[in-house]
């Protein structure tokens, strides 16, 4: 068995273009880490927003994020990666600016809907210019350390911003939002220069093949499999995470926010600390075998939060929920590398803009669906179904992953290297 590679290894291996991109990925989120906690609390408490009309904005700024997910795949297809990648790079900064100085419905609105857009085309722009740089055998190690880097910006943004802000004081809200603008400056230098050679109009070798569509892409059956794992993986994973645990630990678990911030923090820590060692790890297994050793660990992850609410109002509540955010983060530190490499093995040049568009929709669709469905089931009493759902769909996304999704890729695109 050949040894497996190291960190030090990867980054030599990795090309500058590579080297570059991954070098920009914490100040990026150390941007998103510096508001992502207060959005209600700046609408509401600091720029006396009503609730309804605060969680009317935020939801503004997701539905038309999921609505442009669909037309983003297919300008990525178009005119490449870098460019639109650099249109969101301007949608982000516009609308940081905009909301530091958010003092009607309408200019929030504004901004809500720019950084919406931006938000719903980062995703598959980003993997495509990531897959249009970083060669094959360099990409699962390279989507799990940007992943680590990712939630290293984002968990040290969150402590800056914990330290400094004061809802008696706008200028310190204001301070955070158009810093997170200021945080996008580097990589819109960075796209505009050093990589303006790199996925400016994709090169189609092959013009006499299908032209590019969803539905050309839907055909092939390891994609529509793939994207039923995401959907599920997404509804009974990331939708629970930011919605339904949150409220089955203070509704029935009976944990303090106190004590919710200290699960986040858990999770981010988990990612950090432990992501390249599990890189390591699973490097040249199979990533169907990956993700149903993920669904176990979630499921765990689920049965440790339904343990949360048999002793409600205590400290072992709140250690248990804890340990699910923790638990939970290590599933996510298979995931992340798997799911991305696949989609992008799959693809050609023509349709990976639509390939990973479709994957982001597969994530993003659950976030819409399942909060509602966790609250029905939590606020009618019925915590142990919602419980029992989770741990059984942690346990289906085994059982798609090896027994229909793994016949239908070869070796190469399961991670199998000869």
């Amino acid at each position: 068995m050949t040894a497996r590679p190291s960190l030090s290894s990867f980054w030599h291996d990795l090309p500058r273009e590579g080297k570059l991109l991954l070098s920009l990925v914490v100040i990026d989120f150390v941007g998103r880490g510096l508001t992502l906690p207060f959005s209600v609390v700046y609408l509401h408490e600091v720029r006396d927003f009503s609730l309804s009309t605060t969680g009317a904005l935020i939801g503004l700024g997701s539905l038309v994020g999921f609505a442009a997910v669909g037309p983003g795949g297919a300008v990525i297809d178009r005119i490449g990666a870098r460019k639109v990648m650099q249109l969101v790079q301007v949608l982000l900064i516009l609308g940081g600016v905009l909301l530091a100085f958010a003092s009607t419905v309408a200019v929030a609105a504004l901004a809500l809907v720019l950084q919406g857009l931006a938000f719903g085309v980062v995703w598959p722009a980003s993997q495509s210019m990531i897959a249009a740089v970083v060669p094959v055998p360099l990409r699962q190690r390279y989507f799990g350390v940007n992943f680590t880097l990712l939630n290293l910006g984002i968990g040290l943004g969150g402590i800056i911003s914990g330290m400094l802000v004061d809802v008696d004081r706008l200028v310190t809200f204001q301070a955070i939002y158009l810093a997170d603008a200021a945080t996008f400056l580097p990589s819109a230098f960075v796209l505009a220069w050093p990589l303006r050679h790199i996925a400016g109009r994709p090169v189609h070798d092959d013009e006499t093949g299908e032209r590019p569509s969803y539905l050309a892409l839907l055909r092939n059956p390891a994609v529509r499999t793939l994207l039923i794992v995401s959907v599920v993986g997404a509804f009974v994973g990331y939708a629970q995470l930011n919605a339904g645990m949150t409220a089955f630990a203070t509704a029935v678990g009976g944990v303090s926010t106190r004590a919710l911030g200290f699960a986040f923090a858990a999770n981010t820590a988990v990612i950090v600390v432990l992501q390249l060692f599990v890189l390591q790890r699973i490097e040249g297994r199979r990533r169907t075998r990956v993700l149903a050793v993920m669904g176990v660990i979630w499921a765990v992850a689920w049965i440790c939060l339904g343990a949360a609410g048999l002793t409600p109002g205590t400290l072992t509540a709140a250690l248990l929920v804890c340990a699910c955010t923790a638990i939970f983060a290590l599933g996510e530190t298979l995931l992340q590398p798997s799911v991305p490499a696949i989609v992008n093995d799959l693809a050609t040049d023509r349709t990976r803009g639509r390939a990973n568009a479709l994957n982001s929709f597969g994530f993003q669709l659950p976030q819409v669906v399942a909060p509602p469905i966790a609250g029905l089931l939590i606020d009618h009493s019925l915590s142990g179904l919602y419980i029992a759902s989770l741990v059984v769909g942690s346990l289906l996304i085994g059982v798609l992953a090896i027994t229909r999704l793994e016949p239908l890729l070869t070796p190469a695109e399961n991670g199998v290297r000869t």
